[in-house]
């Protein structure tokens, strides 16, 4: 075994030369890497490189649809990595359209700082232990999304550490459970801790440090990053934790978006993705004892890929091996890796999500506002919260019912999260909180609910997703810097930038905002009427 390690050291070593003689030298513009499967030609794009389309599991597909994700394939040759791989089945963010993207897309993408790539192993920044990895689960729902839909050339570039963006299975595909699978896997999760293994196995090859690994993710991603943080099976695979807007506490009241709408819990009891598996299963004609899967197997992927059944399986399961217990409540009992943890929300969240309904279930006058009240809660509750949030203070009633849910549903749940993690791990909390970032969804805002600092807006100021102007280009310098220093080292510290204090008691929040003064520590808990939240939690809404 100690020769073979060798070999392969002094391999990679070699390679350049090799393709040198072959004619395929990897040159500035199309720099190589030797993977633990084969080697990679990316692209060169003057300060950083990037590796797009890198198998890290085999496809899950025929045979291997649902089943754990299995090691890649090796390939013969230079493996052209300069163009993302296929996205997963998924539906699109906002209806109307039909399914797209492939079963084939477990496929990850590598952003490096140039020139780290052909280091070789163990070099780069920090003592000669190589940058720090960032490795991004997208959101979407876990019915859509993709990893290459995001950029993070300025988190390499002006940060100097490695980002991975990885695909995951969706829907029906990622997080399917029936009664012959043994229960309900989690895919998703599953193909997630896949790509965190590959990153140990290969972060040194460029250029980083494989014993510095920060998970973050936002919405569905973060909801992601949670499962990790309270699973067994994710022990040891990352070192650091964010979380952007989907605690392990999100929530939201019935009724609060759509009439007949239930209460929506991102974790759901595995039982019930498992009956919800059987129905399926039989409804689509596969319910031979002993032969359902292999009937669900055969079926074509557009079968599979309904809208019911890509957002009725896009719950994450507890009570089995992967999520014994339901994640707010291991957060509550301690139950969870000990990592530092940066974790926040926007001052906005639900205005995005009550836009895409209010054509169809408007809020035109305070009589509608509290039958919305009385619809999604309790007769103590109602009252309570109308006059917490009297109409008249806001600027239309759609606003006023919008901040309602983003203070239960988001911010509120994740300074409770605070509290419970900040009892044995560092936590470091934040609201981002600019009013005029930009609408990158393509949704136009309804007149009586401009959107403000929504759900996803703090993702330009991360991403090269959406032009900013200059002070906003300031605030993302800002936040690049506390986003890679908390990956570097456990604390978000920026040269420069305001000093952004441990939270200790889930009120001592840094406001993330452009401007003079933009950047602040704020009481959160006061501002977010989180007292009349967290006395009624969690049975404040209806059984529904």
């Amino acid at each position: 075994m100690t020769d073979f390690r060798q070999f392969r050291r002094r391999w990679a070593l070699l390679l350049p030369v090799v393709l040198l003689l072959l004619g395929a030298a990897p040159g500035p513009d199309r720099p190589v890497v030797d993977t633990d499967r084969g080697p990679v030609r990316g692209l060169g794009h003057g300060a950083y490189d990037t590796f797009e389309g890198i198998p890290f599991a085999a496809p899950p597909t025929g045979p291997l649809r649902w089943r754990l994700p299995e090691p890649a394939p090796r390939w013969e040759g230079v493996r052209d990595a300069g163009a993302p791989g296929s996205r997963c089945v998924q539906l699109p963010a906002s209806w109307p359209g039909g399914p797209s993207g492939s079963e084939d897309c477990l496929y990850l993408n590598v952003t490096a700082p140039a020139g780290r790539a052909t280091a070789g192993r163990g070099s780069g920044s920090g003592g000669g232990r190589g940058r720090p990895v960032m490795v991004w689960f997208h959101g979407g729902g876990f019915f859509s999304g993709a990893g290459d839909a995001y950029r993070p050339d300025r988190l390499a570039t002006q940060g100097g550490v490695v980002v991975v963006t990885v695909n995951y299975r969706l829907g029906v595909f990622g997080l399917f459970g029936h009664p012959e699978l043994g229960g309900a896997p989690g895919f998703a999760l599953a193909d997630q801790r896949a790509a965190l293994r590959w990153v140990r196995a290969n972060a040194a090859r460029f250029g980083a440090d494989a014993d510095n690994v920060t998970v973050f993710g936002e919405s569905a991603g973060a909801l992601s990053v949670c499962a990790h943080l309270t699973s067994p099976a994710s022990a040891g695979l990352f070192h650091r934790a964010i979380v952007q807007s989907g605690s392990c506490s999100t929530t939201a009241p019935p009724w609060s978006l759509l009439p007949g709408l239930g209460t929506y819990e991102p974790f759901v009891p595995e039982r019930r993705t498992v009956a919800d598996g059987a129905l399926a299963a039989a409804r689509l004609g596969c319910d031979r004892p002993g032969a359902v899967l292999d009937c669900l197997r055969g079926l074509d992927t557009d079968v599979l890929a309904t809208a019911d059944l890509m957002q009725r399986f896009s719950l994450v399961s507890y009570g089995n091996s992967v999520l014994p217990t339901e994640p707010r409540r291991a957060l509550e009992a301690g139950r969870f890796h000990r990592v530092p943890v940066l974790q926040g929300s926007t001052q906005d969240e639900m205005r995005l999500f009550l836009a895409q309904t209010l054509a169809a279930y408007p809020i035109p006058d305070e009589a509608a506002y509290r039958a919305r009240l009385e619809l999604s809660f309790d007769a103590p509750t109602a009252r309570a919260v109308e006059a917490g949030y009297p109409v008249s203070a806001f600027a239309t009633p759609a606003v006023a019912w919008a901040t309602v849910l983003t203070d239960a549903s988001f911010a509120c749940p994740t300074l409770r999260d605070g509290t419970a993690l900040g009892r044995h791990v560092p936590v470091y909390a934040y609201r981002f909180g600019d009013r005029g970032a930009p609408n990158f969804t393509g949704q136009p805002e309804p007149a009586d609910l401009p959107y403000g600092a929504a759900h996803g807006f703090e993702l330009p100021y991360l991403f090269t997703i959406a032009p900013l102007t200059g002070p906003q280009r300031q605030l993302a310098d800002r936040m690049t810097g506390y986003w890679t220093g908390f990956a570097r080292t456990g604390v978000p510290a920026a040269p420069g930038a305001p000093r952004w204090p441990r939270d200790r008691t889930s009120a001592s929040v840094l406001s993330l905002a452009p401007g003079a003064g933009g950047i602040r520590t704020v009481d959160a808990r006061a501002e977010h009427h989180c007292a009349l939240w967290d006395a009624r939690w969690p049975g404040v809404t209806r059984a529904r």
